[in-house]
């Protein structure tokens, strides 16, 4: 097995021990496998199926799409699973700037990370304008102790308002992990970030009243 198969196949342990600590992700695999600036030959195969009457192929399996992904695109890459859109999806890093890391879909839908944590959305609808995790030194030092934590929105006027959160972390029930735990205007939420060295390969965040939570995990560094 090679150092790339091997690495998948860890981190895919490690996403499934966050989920089962936390909650059951979507189980929709539709998303197509992402080729930044490219069609996919799965496009063409199945643009060519349609015109002749031909059954469509069985959706491709996480690990498939991961794969498809690394062979195409030789830089970051990250998979998201979006619970309450009920899909997952290969995102490309577009853009770095001072540690924050935009990763982005062909259909421009985005998110903004910071060594792991997400600092904001664009593109999805209910936006993450963006999120200040005072909690972000605990978690990296899996420290435990209490910070707030501040997650500002876009409303319908084209403000952004902030919600304020009380938050506590803590060890999880599983090694290397931290939990976060949050409350606050009558929302509570937990996040689940699995730490290593200081990083976040594997993580399930909350994004928001409408967003839901996702679960994230580095393909590429």
């Amino acid at each position: 097995m090679s150092k790339t198969a091997i690495r998948n196949t860890a981190l895919a342990c490690a996403a499934a021990v966050i989920v089962s600590a936390c909650g059951n992700q979507g189980d929709d695999q539709n998303a197509s496998p992402f080729a930044i600036a490219a069609k996919t030959t799965a496009q063409a195969v199945a643009a060519r199926r349609a015109a002749n009457n031909e059954p469509a192929a069985p959706p491709k399996t996480p690990e498939q799409m991961a794969a498809e992904a690394l062979r195409v695109n030789p830089g970051p890459l990250i998979m998201v699973g979006f619970e309450s859109l009920g899909r997952t999806q290969v995102m490309a890093l577009t853009q770095e700037n001072g540690g924050m890391r935009t990763y982005m879909t062909p259909a421009e839908e985005a998110l903004i990370m910071r060594g792991g944590m997400v600092t904001g959305t664009r593109g999805l609808g209910n936006d993450l304008s963006v999120a200040e995790p005072g909690t972000e030194a605990l978690i990296r030092a899996s420290r435990t102790g209490s910070a707030r934590r501040v997650m500002h929105y876009y409303s319908g006027d084209g403000l952004e308002r902030p919600i304020d959160f009380n938050c506590t972390v803590a060890a999880g029930p599983n090694p290397s992990v931290m939990a976060e735990s949050c409350e606050g205007h009558g929302i509570s939420f937990q996040n689940s970030f699995m730490v290593q060295g200081g990083q976040i390969p594997v993580s399930r965040q909350w994004l928001g009243p409408a967003l839901g939570y996702v679960t994230i995990q580095t393909l590429r560094p």
